[in-house]
């Protein structure tokens, strides 16, 4: 690769600006962690692995340098994140109808499975917890919809319909 000639990448879709407090405090302890333990740790090493003489020929200033890049890229994307977000820690007025931050649910109607999902912020998203973000098909799709109200999803598998059981904020 050619000195100076970077790896194009396509502008990040524009997500939706929400997410949820305990989501909004893990990116802060993340921005934390990486700005004041894992940084200096990897400046430390990479200034130790510099020391060594040629650098050309240097896997471990290679590998550091690759390390910082990656850890900087993080923390400037977290910062402007962060200012970015609105944090939501009430349910709606309508606490009866899907919005974000709810749990809702769902029967799959043509397989009768039931299904649990919350709906969260995209940079909290967790497809083992059920946490999807309010970007996706399926919570576009159920976003004002009630207890036994049906609806369409389109899927990456197709159309899959859905009945709504129920709709929960928690303790908010």
């Amino acid at each position: 690769m050619k000195k100076g000639v970077g790896r194009w990448r396509p502008p990040a879709e524009n997500s939706t600006a929400l997410i949820t407090p305990e989501g909004h405090a893990r990116l802060k302890a993340e921005l934390d962690d990486l700005w004041r333990v894992q940084r200096p740790e990897v400046v430390k090493a990479l200034a130790a692995a510099a020391a060594e003489g040629d650098r050309s020929e240097n896997a471990e200033y290679t590998y550091r340098k690759k390390q910082l890049g990656g850890i900087d890229r993080r923390v400037r994307y977290l910062s402007k994140r962060l200012e970015s977000l609105r944090v939501v820690d009430a349910a709606p007025a309508d606490p009866g109808a899907v919005y974000f931050g709810a749990t809702v649910e769902l029967e799959d109607q043509d397989r009768g499975d039931i299904v649990r999902y919350r709906i969260v912020g995209p940079d909290e998203t967790d497809a083992g917890r059920g946490w999807i973000s309010i970007d996706s098909p399926l919570a576009r799709a159920m976003l004002k919809k009630r207890v036994d109200e049906e609806f369409e999803a389109r899927l990456p598998d197709g159309v899959v319909g859905f009945a709504i059981l129920e709709v929960d904020y928690g303790d908010r």
